[in-house]
């Protein structure tokens, strides 16, 4: 099996009828996955280098700072950041952004300390107010690379302050690990066969750098984070 390209099979989790219950058990087990292998920590890191900027300190004097997630599942990653500012008395607006109805319920069922609204729609058909940070986590791998410069580009005119992508890195260790972990604590269907796929489907450094200067985005930067992902963070230029 080689990982020099990028697989072109879909994943399950993209089908449009999967059963609510199957569907919320991954979310579910997603969600412990992220917690457990940094990918909350590796969302948090980079809303709080954002935040940080002038720009955000700027708006947090006048009024909440709109964070927005494109395919937002069930909202954990955004939740994880809501905890996070509230603890620091940071005022929040939050907009989840999800195609899937179940995904959108589930995470508006959840308690959250700031404001939040939640659009079951394409992302590219979303009314969304001007968020001030945009950001996706495990969202990008989903797409063909001929998406990509246009999601980057969206993502930048949608915010003022910025965006940040979290997603996999394509590695056969990564590919190998997840498989056996999910095959043997996993009790969904989705995840067990979507986690190592995902893998095959995600990418290497080249297709970022290749996708943001295909977008004509400059000053982003590219980190490599454990386990086995990518962070994509990319100031507002001035």
């Amino acid at each position: 099996m080689s990982f020099r390209e990028r697989t072109d099979r879909k994943e399950l989790l993209d089908e449009e009828d999967i059963p609510e219950t199957d569907l919320r058990r991954n979310l579910t087990e997603l969600e412990f996955i992220n917690r457990y292998l940094g990918g909350h920590r590796i969302t948090l890191r980079a809303f709080r280098q954002l935040a940080a900027t002038p720009a955000a300190r700027s708006i947090l004097r006048h009024r909440s700072l709109h964070i927005c997630e494109i395919g937002c599942g069930g909202g954990d990653n955004l939740q994880v950041i809501d905890r996070w500012a509230h603890q620091q008395g940071m005022s929040l607006t939050i907009t989840g952004v999800d195609m899937k109805e179940t995904c959108t319920h589930l995470a508006a069922e959840k308690s959250w300390h700031s404001p939040s609204s939640w659009i079951t729609r394409d992302y590219r058909e979303a009314d969304v107010d001007q968020p001030d940070i945009v950001f996706s986590s495990l969202f990008c791998h989903h797409f063909p690379d001929s998406a990509m410069p246009g999601m980057l580009s969206w993502m930048k005119e949608k915010s003022t302050c910025g965006f940040f992508i979290n997603d996999l890195h394509r590695h056969p260790m990564a590919y190998h690990s997840i498989k056996w972990l999910t095959r043997a604590f996993s009790r969904s269907y989705l995840v067990r066969n979507d986690a190592p796929l995902s893998v095959r489907r995600a990418f290497v450094r080249r297709d970022w750098e290749a996708f943001l200067s295909r977008a004509d985005i400059r000053g982003a930067r590219i980190h490599w984070q454990w386990a086995f992902r990518w962070l994509v963070l990319a100031p507002r230029q001035t």
